[in-house]
């Protein structure tokens, strides 16, 4: 393609360059990739300019309507592809790239997230990564994903359901924001876990600046991602369509803190998309903060979470044991026969009582309860006082 000044032959090049001509997410672009290659719909689009859309431009092989993409569609992408082939030249993106340290990751190296082939025509065509961890773990992964304007308690459920999901060996995924993602970000790191944050825009610009460390501190073990090129910037609906990366990587998908519009709602839809468990953080009736979850909880019916091992649940499929034993607080009543918790729920827990009083209230015989009042002396549930009996004082 001789009005492109790099070799569109190159499967690396001209995947790169994708990143650059059409918006994440863009389905159109993703069925005519599918169809020729990344070179090939790169040298078919500069055909179409070069012949100045003397007529609406049709793909080679036609318009297929398997594909859901009709003769508007196609006339509007490539309208809207067009004027980024000026001056187009992906070795300069990926000169950034190395100056960072960073890696392009393709469909079919060995580090692709198989879970990104779920988005199908939407799925990225490529990847721009930094970070010294990898994204083909065989590790589950679980997108923890709120608001930016959260309060202390949508932190620290954030946080602390990070830690446990980390040391259970789950990988945290996360939009790198302020708020609910970098609390879930901060959780896994303290647990020394591993965390991956999706980016709206360039990987070489570490957004929002302000939790740059942060950022750089998950590189040190995990990886910061983004699918627009180097030199993008981090617009809004970028970041909504960024939040379909999220939903795929993660194989549940938690939202611990939303309001009522909530870009986190965004990411869950996206999930329900994919069918992946959507899972909601429930809050204060009166917090703003937790209406997306109230509203996911009611009207979507996501599942009702509240700590990290009813994510784990969610995250274990049939047969794989990623959920820890509950730790339950024991029952009074916990390890007796049916005669023992009678006349243990008869027995007073200040003041003694005889064995006819006792009788009387367990609707038994004296001779039932003396047998019944010994086998929990025995199992330290009563102990005698003066000449009657009563509860033994539980331990606070």
């Amino acid at each position: 393609m001789p009005d492109l000044p790099f070799d569109t032959t190159d499967p690396r090049l001209a995947a790169a360059a994708w990143t650059r001509v059409a918006e994440p997410g863009d389905p159109v672009a993703g069925v005519l990739r599918a169809r020729l290659g990344a070179g090939a719909a790169l040298e078919w689009l500069g055909h179409v300019r070069r012949s100045g859309r003397s007529s609406p431009p049709v793909p080679p092989g036609g318009i297929s309507p398997d594909d859901g993409v009709t003769a508007r569609d196609w006339a509007k992408a490539v309208g809207r592809w067009l004027p980024r082939l000026d001056d187009l030249d992906i070795r300069r993106e990926l000169g950034m790239l190395d100056a960072v340290g960073g890696r392009l990751l393709l469909p079919g190296d060995d580090e692709w997230p198989a879970a990104l082939h779920d988005l199908a025509e939407r799925a990225p065509a490529a990847l721009w990564v930094r970070g010294n961890g990898r994204l083909d773990l065989p590790r589950p992964a679980a997108a923890v994903v709120g608001m930016r304007a959260s309060t202390r308690y949508g932190e620290t459920v954030a946080a602390q359901m990070a830690i446990e999901l980390a040391e259970r060996g789950v990988v945290v995924v996360s939009g790198g924001a302020y708020g609910i993602d970098a609390a879930a970000h901060r959780g896994a790191l303290s647990a020394d876990g591993l965390t991956w944050a999706v980016l709206a825009g360039g990987v070489d610009r570490l957004y929002p600046a302000g939790n740059t460390r942060l950022l750089e501190a998950i590189m040190d073990e995990g990886v910061v991602l983004a699918e627009p090129a180097p030199g993008s910037s981090p617009g809004r609906h970028r970041f909504l369509d960024r939040n379909r990366l999220i939903a795929a990587l993660g194989r549940v998908c938690v939202v611990v803190e939303a309001g009522w519009r909530s870009g986190a709602l965004n990411t869950a839809r996206h999930a329900e998309d994919l069918l992946r468990p959507v899972a909601a953080v429930p809050g204060p009736v009166s917090s703003m903060a937790s209406e997306g979850c109230h509203r996911l909880l009611r009207d979507h019916g996501a599942v009702c979470v509240t700590d990290a091992a009813d994510v784990l649940e969610l995250l274990a499929p049939s047969g794989e044991d990623l959920a820890p034993d509950r730790p339950v607080q024991p029952g009074l009543l916990d390890g007796l026969d049916p005669l023992g918790s009678r006349v243990l729920d008869a027995l007073p827990a200040r003041s003694a009582a005889s064995l006819a009083s006792l009788a009387r209230a367990a609707g038994l015989s004296e001779r039932e309860v003396r047998a019944g009042v010994g086998r929990l002396e025995l199992s330290g549930h009563a102990q005698r006082s003066g000449s009657g009996w009563r509860r033994t004082p539980r331990p606070t």
